[in-house]
């Protein structure tokens, strides 16, 4: 029987590098498409500006982090309108190193940070990604996410929908 993933928060100790590496070895396959995801290509400084700008969380098997994702608030003043809602939370630089995909490792982090969202106050929970992923869009809305709205942000070079899911029964 292989061992499970065991999810966990975040620790000061947990290396930042292969954290990044993890976000670039991930995001690649999009790349290669032409998507300029920032989590394709960012540095360490800003791998550690996203974790700390909410609620972190790591993926591990026999100690090594093979999978993360982030839980933030609502954001006032963000150029998306669904993200300045009180009640939306928003996850994201989500990623699941590619040699241990389609394990549910990721399906298990988003049921992890809809539950975490709802202990904060959360009814919704948001994300967003490129429109021309269809992929990941149709792989999101079988989790139970709808589309909200399109966004553009300046640091990709694609226009991204806006998903969201009511965590409200």
């Amino acid at each position: 029987m292989s061992e499970e993933v065991q999810i966990r928060a975040l620790r000061e100790e947990d290396d930042l590098s292969a954290i990044t590496a993890l976000l670039h070895a991930a995001y690649a396959p999009l790349a290669e498409r032409g998507f300029r995801y920032l989590a394709s290509h960012q540095d360490d400084s800003i791998t550690l500006q996203r974790l700390k700008a909410g609620w972190a969380y790591v993926g591990t098997l026999s100690g090594q982090i093979v999978a993360t994702i982030t839980l933030r608030a609502s954001e006032a003043d963000s150029p998306c309108e669904w993200y300045r809602e009180p009640s939306v939370f928003i996850f994201g630089q989500f990623a699941v190193h590619p040699a241990f995909q389609r394990r549910g490792i990721g399906e298990r982090l988003i049921q992890r940070m809809e539950h975490e969202a709802v202990v904060r106050g959360a009814t919704e929970l948001a994300l967003d990604t490129s429109e021309g992923a269809t992929h990941l869009w149709d792989w999101y809305s079988s989790l139970g996410y709808r589309f909200i709205q399109h966004v553009s942000w300046r640091d990709t070079n694609y226009r991204s929908v806006v998903l969201s899911k009511s965590l409200t029964r």
